[in-house]
């Protein structure tokens, strides 16, 4: 009986090992900022990759769970701008904060973005960073824009979803041939001039 016991835990440690270096690879090829795949992740996980796709289902969840606390919670990421009123100044910071983030890791975001678009279903395995964000750097009109018109915030917390996000990152350097610098500023300047337009009309209003 006790040597059953043994070889049982002994294999469950085993299983502990292998799980905890697929993980471990995996977080290492995240902070490369390189491509991230499957096949590379078991390599320098040293197992074969079907032994890793008995642990992980796919590409995204292995992604994800590696990725767990990797972003800060967003009143954590949004500390510097936490004492502004200012909407527009809040979601400059949010949207550089999101895509400087993006960009160290885009080779882990882009494997997901990827998975997401030929497997929808997917798409539950992606952080929502972007939301927690959007929604903190929009608090202040919260008791404005959101009291005389909440349709109206919740469109434009839909249209800055668009533009603080991996899509429009990549959208511009990779279609529009900006260098990473330039796309941020182009992405900043789009999400601050939507709300903008939004104070525009609190203050019609």
């Amino acid at each position: 009986m006790a040597t059953t016991r043994t070889a049982t835990g002994g294999r469950t440690n085993q299983k502990k090992r292998t799980r905890t270096a697929i993980l471990e690879a995996a977080r290492e090829l995240i902070g490369m900022g390189g491509e991230v795949t499957m096949p590379a992740i078991a390599r320098a996980a040293l197992v074969s990759e079907a032994t890793a796709y008995r642990y992980f289902p796919d590409l995204p969840s292995l992604i994800s769970e590696a990725l767990a606390g990797a972003w800060p919670p967003p009143a954590e990421a949004l500390a510097p701008v936490a004492d502004s009123t200012d909407p527009v100044e809040r979601v400059a910071f949010a949207c550089e904060f999101l895509l400087r983030g993006i960009l160290l890791r885009q080779g882990a975001v882009r494997a997901v973005i990827a998975a997401t678009i030929t497997r929808p279903e997917t798409a539950t395995a992606r952080p929502g960073v972007r939301f927690g964000l959007i929604d903190l750097a929009l608090r202040p009109l919260e008791d404005t824009l959101g009291a005389t018109d909440p349709e109206a915030l919740a469109q434009l917390k839909r249209d800055l979803a668009v533009v603080v996000s991996a899509e429009a990152l990549f959208s511009l350097t990779d279609l529009c041939g900006l260098d990473a610098e330039d796309a941020i500023a182009s992405a900043v300047r789009t999400a601050t001039t939507l709300t903008e337009a939004a104070q525009r009309t609190i203050e019609r209003g």
